[in-house]
């Protein structure tokens, strides 16, 4: 809750401006790294300084908790949505397989001038893959992301409490369970406690490649 207070009033101090200074376009192109991470469909947002998906430390908003446990990008999209003239969005990019890559176009501007972006790693209880509030290039710019733990549910690594999609490792659904560490903090990775193995599908970070390249 003490989040989600921060992200709307920053809302609330400059969502009567306009999207202000020029318009600029941008391609984001993100890569797997990891051997065997599935990342679910990526929710991006351009914005200002002022907003991030979240605070290491903190713990997290549920609609990033959705994201974390479910990769549902629904509820933080429309929460992105509330915040008239602060964002750009885009989401739907499909899942990203390991060693694949997703592209898409996203708009920024002078003054919102920061990239964010968030998707779930399966098969884990609540880990994504983030990044949170890079600043847009003049040009271009190639980055890493990392893995982090939402905090928000017990890791006990058992497909029963991990979705997925037909045909993935597990296929379970996403049990509400408050036994989590509290806080996001960066993701230790893959145990082997339950039913998912760390030589198919623990990772060292970073996670993903990023690169982004202005087109407008």
């Amino acid at each position: 809750m003490r989040k989600t207070a921060f992200i709307l009033s920053a809302a609330l101090m400059i969502s009567g401006s306009a999207f202000a200074g020029e318009n600029k376009t941008y391609e984001v192109t993100i890569t797997n790294l990891t051997k065997g991470q599935i990342f679910t469909p990526v929710l991006a947002a351009t914005h200002n300084s002022d907003i991030a998906f979240f605070k290491l430390g903190d713990p997290a908003i549920a609609e990033l908790e959705l994201i974390a446990e479910d990769g549902n990008t629904g509820p933080l999209n429309d929460l992105l949505l509330s915040l008239p003239n602060l964002v750009q969005d885009t989401s739907g990019t499909g899942p990203i397989m390991p060693g694949d890559y997703a592209t898409f176009e996203i708009s920024g501007s002078n003054r919102y001038d920061r990239l964010s972006f968030a998707a779930m790693l399966l098969p884990t209880n609540d880990s994504f893959v983030a990044l949170n509030s890079m600043k847009l290039p003049r040009d271009y710019h190639s980055t890493v992301a990392i893995a982090y733990d939402a905090g928000t549910e017990y890791n006990d690594e058992l497909c029963v409490s991990i979705p997925g999609p037909p045909g993935a490792f597990c296929e379970g659904a996403n049990v509400p369970d408050d036994s989590g560490e509290g806080y996001v903090h960066v993701s230790n990775g893959v145990h082997g406690i339950g039913d998912t193995l760390p030589a198919t599908h623990d990772w060292r970070n970073p996670v993903a490649k990023v690169t982004v390249r202005r087109v407008k």
